[in-house]
């Protein structure tokens, strides 16, 4: 399980700078942003909407070409535990993550993935709800989720409609089956 290095929202601290790239791989374009000490974001979205979300959070965008070394290694690990995690040569994440981009609620919801939801298994949106002790939340949760900040590495893939289909996904329901498919689990 990834660890966290911090779970609450920079407001009124210091702003810390986020380098940002852009990584290439068989279920789409991740974007990826790290602070010195975490990744606070892998998802699919468009680049200004990951920037708009960094500045939200009260974090500065280092420049392209001006990443730190520590940006810059931790970018890297992350890229290549993505890569060997879609090479079906990985189960978990080990990268230290914030979530700073999340809402407290998002926070709670994705927090509670890993250990809820194991490599291999899926569970209902509502199943999810319940196991945050509040059964009538699926929606909520789906909402949550689909604000996740840390698509892949927090792995909110494994959450399934209660029919048993896909529902949505940030990468597009084709990512998502990849996801699944990969992990040995037919949804």
């Amino acid at each position: 399980m990834p660890s966290t290095a911090s779970t609450g929202t920079t407001a009124g601290a210091t702003a810390r700078s986020v380098a940002r790239t852009t990584h290439a791989t068989a279920i789409g374009e991740l974007r990826l942003a790290a602070t010195d000490h975490a990744l606070v974001y892998c998802g699919f979205q468009d680049p200004d909407v990951v920037d708009l979300r960094i500045a939200r959070a009260g974090l500065v965008r280092t420049p392209d070409g001006e990443h730190t070394p520590e940006q810059s290694a931790l970018l890297a690990d992350a890229r290549a535990q993505i890569d060997e995690y879609i090479a079906g040569t990985r189960r978990a994440f080990t990268l230290p993550v914030d979530l700073a981009l999340a809402t407290p609620f998002s926070r709670q919801t994705v927090l509670a993935l890993d250990e809820f939801v194991p490599y291999g298994r899926t569970a209902t949106y509502a199943e999810l709800a319940g196991a945050l002790s509040r059964p009538r939340a699926a929606r909520a949760v789906g909402t949550a989720l689909g604000a996740n900040p840390l698509c892949v590495v927090l792995p909110c893939h494994r959450i399934v409609a209660s029919a048993g289909g896909l529902a949505g996904y940030a990468g597009g329901v084709e990512a998502k089956r990849y996801l699944l498919e990969l992990e040995g689990t037919a949804a």
